[in-house]
Formats: C-alpha cells, sequence, structure tokens
C-alpha cells in the first residue's frame, strides 16, 4: 500500500522517522513518500500499458512542483483544471501535448493561455463553451482538439454526493443523449477539432464495474458518433480509482486495468486516464503534534495543532482518515489501519483542531492509547486533497510539505508565516 511502517516502535516514512522531520520542520507537516509515489504512478502505467495510455496524473489531488516533476521527468502527462495548474505543469518541463484541461468554468484568459502552450486537449462542458474556445481560437490564430465531456449516468453508491460527477443532474458535461447532435453541430468546426470523448463519473470509485457500465455506453454511443459522419479517435476515461483509506478497501490498478482494458483493446482509440487519488493518497500523512486533552461531558477530546484549514476533507465531506500515535510503546503492536482498530490500553476520544468551528473535528470516536501534550499523531491517507484544499481561515499559515526520498528527506514546501498571510494585502 504504502512505505509508512513502524520500526522499532516509531513511524518511519521509507527509512526516516517522522519524529526526526517534525523536529526540523515543526508540525503540522505534510510528509510525502516518493517511493509510494512512484510506486503507485508506475503501477497505472503498467497495468494499462497494453492500451499504450497517456497517463495524465490529476494535479488537483496534490500539486506540490517537486512531486509534479516527478511524474514529468517519468513521461507522465496532466489533468489540469485552471490556468493556475497549467502554470504548475510548464513550470516542471511537462509534454505539453500531454495536457488536458477540464472545468466547467474556464475563463478566457484560461483558454488563451492553454491556447498558447498549445496542449493537447480541452475536455468540453457545453456548448457554449464549445462556441467559446472555438471563438478564442480563431482570434488567437491557433487550432486545437477537444473532448466532449459525456455524462453517461452511472456512479458509484459508495461515492460521496459531493464528490460524484456522472449522474446526469450535475453541472458537468453533457447528458449522453445530447452527446451525438453535439458533434452533428460542432464535428466539422473550424478551429478545433472536436476528435473525443471524456468521461468522468467521480471519486473514489471502489469497483472496476461503474468504469465496464460507462465504457460500454460510450462505445455505443461512439458508433452512433461515427454512424452520423463524426470522428472520435480518444477516449478519456478520466480517474477515480479508489485509495487505502482503510487498508485493503480499493481495487488495484491491475484490477481495474482487468475489467477495462479487454473492453478498449483493439478499437483504436487513443486511451487516457486521468488519476490522481489512487497515486497520490497513500502517499502522504499529516503530522501534527497533541496541544492539550480535556474532557467535555462523558466525551474527551485531543486537540492537536493540526486542523480543519491544514486538512478540510473530514469537515466538507464527512470523510475518515486513520489516525494513531507515531511512537508505540515497547509492548505495542502496529496497529492494522482500520477506523474500528482499538488498542487494548485505548480510550475514545475526538481529535480536533483549534479553529473556531464545532466541525474542526479530524477524528471522531476513535480509540487511542492515553495521549500527552507533545505526542505526535499521524493522520493517514493524507496525500490526496489534502494540502492543496488548506486555508489560512482564521489567519492560520499553512504547513509545511517534506518529500522522503529513502533515508532522507527535504522541505519541498516551507511553512507559512503571518507576512504570507497578509502579504497580497499590503500597501
Amino acid at each position: 500500500m504504502d512505505y509508512f511502517d513502524y520500526k522499532n516502535g516509531e513511524l518511519c516514512c521509507e527509512e526516516v522517522p517522522v519524529k526526526d522531520i517534525a523536529a526540523e520542520a515543526g508540525t503540522p507537516v505534510y510528509i510525502y513518500s516518493k517511493a509510494t509515489l512512484m510506486r503507485h504512478y508506475s503501477g497505472v502505467v503498467k497495468a494499462f500499458a497494453e492500451l499504450d495510455a497517456i497517463i495524465c496524473y490529476s494535479i488537483k489531488s496534490c500539486g506540490n512542483l517537486h512531486i509534479l516533476k516527478l511524474f514529468a521527468e517519468n513521461g507522465g502527462g496532466f489533468d489540469v483544471v485552471s490556468g493556475g495548474e497549467l502554470a504548475r505543469a510548464q513550470q516542471v518541463g511537462a509534454d505539453m501535448k500531454k495536457i488536458v484541461f477540464a472545468g466547467v468554468g474556464k475563463t478566457d484568459n484560461e483558454i488563451r493561455e492553454a491556447l498558447t502552450a498549445g496542449i493537447g486537449w480541452f475536455n468540453i462542458e457545453s456548448e457554449q463553451e464549445f462556441e467559446n474556445l472555438s471563438r478564442l481560437a480563431a482570434e488567437t490564430k491557433t487550432k486545437t482538439r477537444a473532448a466532449l465531456r459525456v455524462n453517461p449516468d452511472v456512479f458509484d453508491p459508495n461515492t460521496h454526493a459531493y464528490t460524484t460527477t456522472g449522474k446526469k443532474e450535475t453541472k458537468f458535461g453533457v447528458d449522453i443523449d445530447r452527446a451525438a447532435a453535439f458533434f452533428e453541430k460542432y464535428g466539422h468546426d473550424a478551429n478545433v477539432t472536436l476528435d473525443g470523448i471524456h468521461l468522468h463519473i467521480g471519486s473514489p470509485i471502489y469497483s472496476p464495474q461503474p468504469y465496464v457500465d460507462a465504457i460500454t455506453k460510450t462505445l455505443g454511443l461512439i458508433e452512433e458518433i461515427r454512424a452520423g459522419g463524426g470522428k472520435v479517435n480518444v477516449l478519456d476515461i478520466g480517474g477515480g480509482f479508489a485509495a487505502d483509506y482503510e487498508a485493503d478497501k480499493s481495487p488495484s490498478a491491475q484490477a481495474y486495468a482487468d475489467a477495462i482494458v479487454p473492453l478498449l483493446k483493439g478499437t483504436g482509440l487513443q486511451i487516457i486516464l486521468e488519476p490522481g487519488r489512487h497515486i497520490a493518497c497513500n502517499a502522504g500523512i499529516l503530522l501534527s503534534q497533541v496541544l492539550y486533552t480535556k474532557r467535555g461531558g462523558d466525551k474527551k477530546f485531543v486537540i492537536v495543532d493540526a486542523a480543519m484549514t491544514d486538512l478540510i476533507r473530514p469537515a466538507l465531506y464527512e470523510a475518515e482518515h486513520f489516525i494513531y500515535p507515531a511512537h508505540l510503546d515497547h509492548d505495542e503492536f502496529p496497529p492494522n489501519r482500520r477506523f474500528d482498530f482499538a488498542p487494548a490500553n485505548g480510550e475514545q476520544v475526538d481529535i480536533v483542531g483549534g479553529v473556531c468551528e464545532t466541525g474542526d473535528i479530524l477524528g471522531k470516536s476513535r480509540t487511542l492509547p492515553p495521549m500527552q501534550r507533545g505526542d505526535l499523531l499521524s493522520i493517514f491517507s493524507a496525500g490526496a486533497y489534502g494540502f492543496v484544499m488548506s486555508s489560512q481561515y482564521n489567519a492560520r499559515p499553512r504547513a509545511a510539505e517534506v518529500l522522503v526520498d529513502g533515508d532522507s528527506f527535504k522541505i519541498i514546501r516551507r511553512r507559512e508565516n503571518y507576512n504570507d498571510v497578509f502579504a497580497a494585502e499590503i500597501f
């Protein structure tokens, strides 16, 4: 799953005890494992090698430049959803022909920037967006390619409502029953070559079956489009592969591929994938320090220096992360990463941050060994949609980020200070 393990009672990222990172970088701190990132990325590449798929890592999941550079240097492309993410890809020397630009609300400036950069494809979400893209391409005297984002009305019932994107009742994409007419109307545009279909049915998807259903529907749609004189050369099946927030809960990349590849083999389509969470989630932890413990009625609280400003997923999605001390007493066994894991000497607590919101809960009703001020707690599976969604609410500086490579580590984003919090407001 990852390279975070207990060695001699100390949680280590690869060969580095996380307490050593905390001593240098402070807390809260995001810690990423290079070996885990590359293991998961390589697993996707290998699983879909038979399709010669373009792997476009989803920058929105974890976008630190040092991490993006790893993927760019290994031939990866990128899924971007903003001008800022495109700029990040450019900063690390990404191949612009392996960039797909998605997003329902692309601004004119963002579109111009992407046209000038010469990206591979725009993933188009509406008729008006296509017309605007064609207009801007004509104005900038550029040509580009586009894929129509289609909603196949397929979803995983285990996916949170806020991250389900493949149903008809969503702001994303075009209903599948409008897609053929879309190609008929726009398939011969002078400025934009519409030659692809883009799918994204949500995240995380814990079974290959929704992909099988969506792709099967879409292959029928492609036949219909081609019969009407349209051309479809590219199928972007999106991202959404799950990750292990609890041990052994998600399929491997190979398990997804075993179900998907037979459907697409021999179709002649250029296949694009947009993995993000599957690669980054278990490659990162958020390390925090205990500030206080207290009681409130029958509840006991462990108050830590991380908060919803550092990791908003629990507050936003009611998401759960496995949380456990970074140090084990000599008679403790390493935990299995299950939310209901209970050590013999444990007590039930809520792990909370210091933000002035009742919803600032990082872990609810968890059983931990007795915690003391200064103890380190690790919030696992925080590599995806962790730091990238952090904020400065309550004027809290954002955390540092650290990348571990074997027995060494480096700070890849320094901790913010108060000047950073109000720098854009200085007059």
